[in-house]
């Protein structure tokens, strides 16, 4: 069967028999505050039809919670301390954290991680943070989304130490080859979102020869935008962009493209379309 695009008022591309998971969305901060149902609609009818949501710290919990609340069966949870919000506190904030991951349903721990390009003023507490997370998602069976800007040699040493390391994503993966390999033989996810669209990405070259059996689609809305988006307010229907680019690179159709990440994610979380 061919591809037929339609377009609607928002300019954003359908294509039938197209089904679309969103792995890493923040959906719930405040550049959607004024349209968030609207956003939403768009990515359901672009065929994301399931979204997750990465958490950032305590103060985004409520907001993502009420979220998937209001949108069950495209929204799902996850929980974590993203990197850059650790600080001296960093203990006390993950004490709490584990109280709502004990009384909550959640399907990841994360965003959790280590970002050594802000700033590396707590490098250190990072690291720890960042150990203790992934061993929530050893004991609670969940897969654990990792934030590695210029950290991955930091990122594997950590998971090094684990005899067991959880299944998981690395997010917004921009590494070499060689780490996209070690990765993969962790039993890794590469998470590509929009900046495999960029002209100065060499992240295509890097994927090329891995073919899409290990990766699975992620927007990052509402930051990097993909092509021909880029520099915009990013949201979940724009994954459709990095879809067809995708598809593309593989010479693969876009439904089958769809269909493997898809899978992928879906098995990854253990949740059901």
């Amino acid at each position: 069967m061919p591809l037929f695009y339609i377009f609607v008022r928002c300019k954003i591309p359908i294509i039938y028999n197209m089904y679309l998971t969103d792995t890493h969305t923040h959906l719930y901060l405040p550049e959607f505050d004024h349209d968030r149902r609207e956003v939403i609609d768009r990515a359901v009818r672009a065929g994301v039809k399931k979204m997750f949501l990465p958490n950032i710290d305590l103060s985004t919990l409520n907001p993502m919670l009420k979220l998937v609340s209001d949108f069950p069966s495209y929204c799902h949870p996850m929980i974590g301390l993203h990197p850059t919000s650790v600080n001296e506190d960093y203990k006390q904030v993950l004490e709490e954290m584990q109280h709502h991951l004990q009384a909550g349903s959640f399907t990841g721990i994360g965003e959790i991680g280590i970002d050594l390009y802000w700033d590396k003023t707590f490098k250190k507490e990072q690291t720890e943070a960042f150990a203790r997370q992934i061993q929530w998602a050893i004991d609670y069976d969940l897969p654990a989304i990792i934030h590695s800007r210029e950290s991955l040699p930091l990122i594997f040493s950590v998971l090094d130490d684990f005899s067991h390391p959880p299944r998981g994503i690395l997010h917004s993966f921009t590494g070499s080859a060689e780490q996209a390999k070690y990765a993969l033989e962790k039993g890794f996810f590469l998470g590509i979102g929009g900046i495999v669209t960029f002209k100065n990405s060499n992240l295509k070259n890097i994927l090329l020869p891995l073919g899409p059996d290990h990766l699975v689609l992620e927007t990052d809305a509402p930051f990097l935008a993909p092509v021909p988006k880029r520099g915009k307010r990013n949201e979940s229907s724009f994954l459709v962009y990095t879809a067809r680019f995708l598809a593309d690179l593989f010479n693969v159709k876009s439904e089958k493209l769809a269909e493997i990440t898809t899978e992928n994610a879906l098995k990854l979380f253990k949740v059901e379309m």
